[in-house]
């Protein structure tokens, strides 16, 4: 993939997140579509934890030759265990984000091929991490309007059925 494309979806991310933060009260936001699963506002909070403590950290374990250890969010991450105000998460996230890009601006065409171990998953690129980025950013993003919808598609009467593929019942 294109690293523009990568660059681009990155940059609107935050805006995603800073628009639900402060258009949704927040008790919505920190609805969970069922007990196992987050919120939306806990998927916000794993992308600031990865924005902190994975993703830019990875990218200078590439460029300096290191490996990186697996991530889990279950016992690494911040996820539950607060409940920020949403605005301020989201303005958080946006600022670890500009840093982010900023390394990224950095790299250059032939830092794409650099290899790393990564404790889970084996021998990765940078630039199959660099792909994995987005995909993580919507998928959370996907998670959190899965959570969201909840309520509404509960309200909707007859309408339930288009939305069979989506309402945790």
């Amino acid at each position: 993939m294109f690293i523009q494309h990568i660059i681009n979806i990155l940059r609107i991310t935050p805006t995603y997140w800073e628009s639900l933060a402060g258009a949704l009260p927040a008790e919505l936001l920190w609805r969970r579509p069922a007990p196992a699963e987050w919120s939306a506002l806990e998927c916000l909070q794993h992308l600031v934890d990865a924005e902190r403590f994975i993703l830019p950290v990875r990218v200078r374990c590439f460029l300096v030759g290191e490996n990186f250890p697996a991530f889990n969010p279950d016992r690494e991450g911040s996820v539950g265990r607060s409940q920020p105000e949403p605005v301020e998460l989201a303005a958080e996230f946006a600022q670890l984000r500009i840093a982010s890009l900023e390394l990224l601006g950095m790299l250059h065409e032939a830092d794409l091929s650099r290899q790393a171990v990564h404790g889970e998953l084996g021998p990765v690129t940078l630039d199959q991490m660099l792909n994995e980025w987005p995909a993580h950013d919507l998928m959370h993003a996907v998670q959190a309007e899965r959570a969201i919808m909840q309520p509404f598609i509960a309200a909707c009467g007859p309408w339930q059925v288009y939305f069979k593929d989506h309402w945790v019942k």
